[in-house]
């Protein structure tokens, strides 16, 4: 009870956050780019010299199929909690299908380290609070860059919080030591993506006159075209151009 009355809490502080904030401009509401700046020059900082170089060690070191595994193993046990969110968003197909996976990847795949619902054609339905409080008709609010975690809105940087605190069925039963299997696993997820598409993030952060402004420009973009949101006047499909 006092965990859906925390959710809800939640979401009426970033709706009033939202309201707060200036209608958003044709391409980005942004009134704390001063700070996001700041933020975002130590996030950069972060990647040139931890995150990048940690990340191609990782990859070089370990062979692909142990890399896979280990991402393999941190995407099912997230599993549960998008589950969560496909319930609270009335989505029960995706629920079902979400559930199959991870029912069929814990016992069959040994622990979610192998993926055999992907080879008989069960897909993830991936989500996230931010989605379910679009679904209720909250708006994304203003551009923040968070620290470590980067790009976002007042709305999904605070559903990021919920999703990790609140919403996680698996990191509030998990206890010591599957616990740290699961960070360690989380963390190497994260190497393997910096790894995967590092020409795309290299090309934002050190080949862009202005890393924020770009950073900020693909999140948005991004991020409203995953969640079909046509109403904001900067929504642009990048897939458009190929149909």
């Amino acid at each position: 009870m006092m965990e859906r009355l925390s959710i809800f809490a939640v979401a009426s502080l970033v709706m009033v956050l939202s309201a707060c904030s200036p209608a958003q401009g044709p391409v980005a509401d942004d009134p704390f780019e001063r700070i996001n700046r700041g933020t975002h020059a130590f996030n950069k900082g972060l990647d040139r010299n931890i995150l990048s170089p940690i990340s191609k060690t990782y990859t070089d070191v370990v062979p692909d199929p142990v890399e896979n595994s280990v991402s393999n193993f941190a995407r099912n046990l997230s599993l549960p909690g998008k589950v969560v969110n496909n319930l609270l968003q009335l989505d029960l197909s995706s629920a079902a299908g979400n559930t199959g996976r991870f029912v069929l990847n814990s016992t069959i795949g040994l622990a979610g380290l192998f993926d055999p619902s992907q080879k008989i054609g069960l897909v993830e339905k991936d989500t996230d609070f931010g989605e379910t409080l679009q679904g209720w008709g909250l708006g994304e609010g203003a551009y923040v860059e968070l620290p470590v975690f980067g790009p976002s809105n007042l709305r999904d940087g605070t559903a990021l919080f919920v999703d990790m605190l609140l919403l996680d069925p698996a990191g509030q039963i998990l206890k010591s030591p599957v616990s740290e299997y699961r960070t360690a696993s989380n963390l190497g997820e994260l190497l393997q993506k910096r790894q995967i598409y590092g020409a795309q993030i290299d090309e934002v952060l050190y080949s862009s006159a202005d890393s924020y402004a770009q950073s900020r420009l693909v999140y948005l973009q991004s991020r409203r075209f995953e969640l079909k949101d046509i109403s904001d006047d900067a929504y642009i499909d990048p897939y458009a151009e190929f149909e």
